[in-house]
């Protein structure tokens, strides 16, 4: 049976750690981190460094676009049947990625 002179609303379970438990748990969620965290390690293995300039960043995506393009189709041409015609179709995608590629550079380059 609780102790009825007691103030703490929970009877007489160590009031003194059940406050320093409520505490933490407040503090947790509603007090903001003074300190700054840990930088937590990235899984990605690529990034494109920031402030990199976007003419930049088109003029590589353009060569790497137009690489994999020369790759994907001297591929092609060593397969048959609809592979083959897979094979081109990508290859047919990849240089319209870098038409609009060279075009955003055209343009940014015509800005300047």
């Amino acid at each position: 049976m609780p102790n009825p002179a007691s103030t703490f609303p929970y009877g007489d379970y160590a009031p003194e750690k059940l406050k320093e438990a409520a505490d933490r748990a407040m503090d947790h969620y509603l007090k903001p981190d003074d300190g700054e965290s840990a930088p937590q390690p990235s899984t990605q293995l690529f990034t494109v460094t920031a402030g990199v300039d976007p003419e930049v960043m088109l003029a590589n995506l353009s060569e790497t676009l137009a690489s994999a393009n020369a790759m994907l189709s001297d591929l092609a041409f060593d397969l048959e049947g609809s592979r083959r015609h897979v094979a081109l179709g990508v290859a047919q995608m990849i240089e319209l990625g870098t038409l609009l590629a060279n075009k955003c550079l055209d343009r940014a380059e015509h800005r300047v």
